[in-house]
C-alpha cells in the first residue's frame, strides 16, 4: 500500500480530531458512546446458538434518520434474528470522529457510520483499523438557514454555519463547498470568510433558534428539526452529485474483529441486507420503527412534521456507492483536513456479496479499491 504524506498542519487536523470530546448522544452513560440495552424490553432479544461461542457483538450507530437500516434492524430485531444467541450489545453515537475513537479502542466491533470518518481513520492507521464491509444509506444532508438572514447562496460570507463535529461527513461538505465558492475557512479553527461552528446535532435546533446560528450543514431529522422551526432549506446536498447518490451511511468493521469472527460479520450484513429490504417494502411500518428506536434512545420520538419529511428525503441502499467515497477524499483534501488520503483496500464487500448471492441479488462494486 502506498505510504501517507502528513504536512504539520495535517497532524494538527488529525490530533485535534482524535481528542474531540466523545460527543455521544447523552442517554445517562459514558465513555464512548450511549450504551442502549435499556430498550432490551422491546426489543428481541438473543435466542438460540451462539455464532462461533461470541458472547456479544458490539454495534455503534447515530441516532439519526440517515442511519434507518441501523435504528429498523434494532427495533424490529432483524439483525439479532440472524445472530442467534449472539447478543448485539449498541451504543449511540453523535458523529464520525468519536465512533472510530470507539472502534480503535475495541468498545464496538462493527458500526454505521459516514464515508469521511472512515477515511480519516483508515488513513490515520496507515490501513490497519477498519474496512467498509456496505453501504446502508444516500442523501439525507441539507444546508438550512434562517431564511431573514440568508437568501440565497451568495449571501454566506460573514454568516455562522454549523456542522455536528470537526472531520465529520457533513463537515467536509460544508468546507468543500465554501471552498468552492471561493470562501476561506482554516479548517482547524472553523475561522475565516465563514465561521463554521461545530456543534451537537442535538443542540443545533435550540441553538438555530436562538439566533446564535445563521444555518447548519446537517443530516436528517436535524435538517427537517430546522425547518419545522422556521429554518429553509438552501441547498440538498443530493443536487451536488451525479444522479442525486452519495454515501453518507456505510457499514464498517474492525479489521480485528472481521479477522477473527467473520461468521458473525456475515450475520450482522445479513440482518443489514434483509432490513434494507423490509424498508424499501414497508416505508410507512419502517418509519414507525426507526421513529420507536430514537424513541427509546432519546426519550423522544420525532413528531409528523419532522420525521416524515425527513424520512422521504433518506435513500436505503446496500450499495456502499464506492466512487463517491473516492469523491469525498478529495473534498477532505480541498478542506485542508487530510493530504494523501489513503483508500487502496479500504472496502471489503465479499462477506457482503456473498449475503447478496444467497439472496438473489447482483454484486456490489468496490471501484476498484477492495482488498487486494
Amino acid at each position: 500500500m502506498p505510504a501517507t504524506r502528513t504536512t504539520p498542519r495535517h497532524r494538527r487536523t488529525i490530533a485535534a480530531v482524535a481528542v474531540l470530546p466523545l460527543l455521544a448522544v447523552v442517554l445517562g452513560a459514558c465513555g464512548y458512546g450511549s450504551d442502549s440495552e435499556k430498550d432490551d424490553k422491546v426489543a428481541p432479544a438473543a435466542n438460540g446458538e451462539k455464532i462461533g461461542g461470541l458472547d456479544e457483538v458490539k454495534i455503534g450507530y447515530f441516532a439519526n434518520i440517515t442511519h434507518a437500516t441501523a435504528l429498523v434492524g434494532l427495533q424490529e430485531g432483524l439483525i439479532q434474528k440472524e445472530l442467534g444467541g449472539t447478543k448485539i450489545k449498541p451504543q449511540v453515537f453523535n458523529a464520525g470522529p468519536s465512533e472510530i475513537e470507539a472502534l480503535n479502542a475495541g468498545a464496538i466491533d462493527i458500526g454505521w457510520i459516514g464515508p469521511s470518518p472512515s477515511i480519516n481513520g483508515y488513513t490515520k492507521s496507515k490501513g490497519e483499523n477498519l474496512r467498509i464491509i456496505s453501504g446502508s444509506a444516500s442523501g439525507g444532508v441539507s444546508l438550512v438557514v434562517n431564511p431573514d438572514k440568508i437568501k440565497s447562496l451568495d449571501d454566506l460570507e460573514g454568516k455562522r454555519i454549523a456542522t455536528p463535529q470537526l472531520g465529520n461527513t457533513q463537515d467536509v461538505a460544508l468546507l468543500n463547498y465554501l471552498s468552492e465558492k471561493g470562501l476561506k475557512v482554516d479548517a482547524d479553527t472553523g475561522k475565516g470568510d465563514v465561521t463554521v461552528i461545530r456543534q451537537d446535532n442535538k443542540q443545533i435546533p435550540a441553538s438555530f433558534e436562538a439566533g446564535s446560528l445563521d444555518g447548519a450543514w446537517v443530516p436528517e431529522p436535524t435538517a427537517s428539526k430546522l425547518v419545522a422551526g422556521g429554518g429553509s432549506v438552501l441547498l440538498d446536498e443530493k443536487k451536488l452529485w451525479e444522479d442525486g447518490k452519495f454515501v453518507i451511511t456505510n457499514v464498517i468493521v474492525s479489521q480485528k474483529f472481521l479477522e477473527e469472527h467473520p461468521d458473525v460479520v456475515e450475520a450482522v450484513l445479513r440482518g443489514s441486507v434483509k432490513t434494507n429490504v423490509w424498508i424499501n417494502a414497508n416505508p410507512d411500518e419502517a418509519k414507525a420503527a426507526a421513529n420507536a428506536k430514537l424513541k427509546a434512545d432519546s426519550g423522544a420520538a420525532l413528531p409528523p412534521e419532522v420525521i416524515d419529511p425527513a424520512w422521504k428525503n433518506v435513500d436505503i441502499t446496500d450499495d456502499p456507492l464506492a466512487a463517491t467515497l473516492s469523491e469525498s477524499s478529495e473534498h477532505a483534501v480541498k478542506a485542508g483536513l487530510l493530504e494523501d488520503p489513503l483508500l487502496d483496500g479500504i472496502y471489503d464487500l465479499s462477506l457482503l456479496n456473498k449475503v447478496l448471492k444467497a439472496e438473489g441479488k447482483p454484486a456490489i462494486d468496490d471501484a476498484g479499491l477492495g482488498v487486494k
